[in-house]
């Protein structure tokens, strides 16, 4: 009797803890996704308000309607003003006048040596990404690196093209290996016949990567 007792005591740290490793891994990811959207917002907000004239923020709005200053911190007008604006900037960019505009935005940049290299850099990357005028990162594939016998997840990117063509002059692949957390990493170029592909997902490669290999995906059911 004395021996149940005493396990029960025992046990009572142990489901208090247990319960407490299960309520952080339910907590935890709710509370820092509401933080990181809450600080997104207010990032954005604290950059476009500024360039609103400060009769129309929203604080002095509600002070205006309601008389009094209501001491709450009103995020998500920048968003707004942000979505509206690129969307409308998106519209005209399509007609014939923002394509003059941008023709003429580009050759003004192109006369400046160090603003010309970032400015190409990065409107090339947003069109690959955002414009999808060709598959990218839509693979993954298994690829030895450092060094042969260590596998890593990498993903696809796009064919070498203009000089790494055809100094490489093989049948290559761009292949982009992500580091833990996954904010920085390193583009290779491989044979295609030296790579696996995967049928993982690249959200799936890329949270197996930042959480340094904790995080898998749940195994496919083998059909009958």
């Amino acid at each position: 009797m004395s021996d149940q007792i005493h396990s029960r005591r025992r046990s009572l740290p142990g489901v208090l803890r247990s319960s407490f490793l299960t309520g952080l891994a339910v907590v935890l990811p709710i509370g820092l996704t509401i933080y990181l959207i809450w600080s997104v917002i207010g990032w954005l907000d604290g950059w476009i308000l500024p360039l609103i004239p400060e009769a129309y923020h929203p604080e002095e709005l509600m002070q205006h309607v309601f008389g009094q200053n209501h001491g709450f911190p009103i995020r998500g007008v920048g968003v707004v003003v942000f979505l509206v604006f690129t969307t409308l900037m998106g519209w005209i960019a399509k007609g014939l006048i923002g394509r003059s505009i941008l023709s003429r935005l580009d050759r003004l940049v192109d006369r400046m040596p160090v603003v010309r290299s970032l400015y190409g850099g990065l409107k090339q990357v947003a069109e690959t990404v955002f414009n999808k005028t060709e598959a990218s990162f839509e693979k993954t594939c298994l690829v030895e690196f450092p060094r042969p016998g260590i596998w890593t997840i990498g993903l696809i990117s796009a064919r070498p093209k203009g000089e790494i063509s055809e100094k490489l002059g093989l049948d290559m692949i761009a292949v982009f290996i992500g580091l833990t957390p996954f904010t920085s990493g390193f583009v290779v170029f491989v044979a295609r016949q030296d790579v696996i592909p995967l049928d993982l997902s690249p959200e799936d490669a890329a949270k197996l990567v930042a959480s340094g290999g904790l995080v898998y995906p749940p195994a496919k059911e083998v059909e009958a």
